[in-house]
């Protein structure tokens, strides 16, 4: 891709409201949206799209948790993520990726590039 060439992004709804997104009891989510796997989190009465693999071994961030500093933990090897900023807090350099949510009135959406 040419270095000036704009990245095509997208809005995709995935909920009407957020009583709509069952979250699992460690307040996060696993849903496809086309056809991609992101994991949601709800942190502080926030919520958080990110990649639903972690960058460093691939583990399903969905079965994870959430610290109580809001960081995203992975359930194989325990790496933590901001939620905030997509970097890893436990020191090894990875960078997890993170979606724009926007809500309104009419519903929960994420932005992601196209492929």
């Amino acid at each position: 891709m040419d270095v000036m060439e704009a990245k095509k992004l997208s809005w995709y709804k995935i909920a009407a409201s957020e009583n709509d997104l069952i979250f699992n009891t460690n307040s996060l989510l696993e849903i496809e949206i086309a056809d991609r796997q992101v994991c949601l989190s709800k942190w502080s009465n926030k919520l958080f799209a990110t990649n639903s693999k972690c960058p460093h071994a691939g583990g399903n961030l969905a079965k994870g948790y959430l610290d109580a500093l809001g960081n995203i933990v992975c359930p194989l090897h325990h790496y933590k993520f901001s939620l905030e900023t997509g970097r890893n807090t436990s020191g090894e350099g990875y960078f997890l990726k993170r979606y724009p949510i926007e809500i309104n009135n009419e519903g929960i959406f994420i932005c992601l590039e196209e492929n």
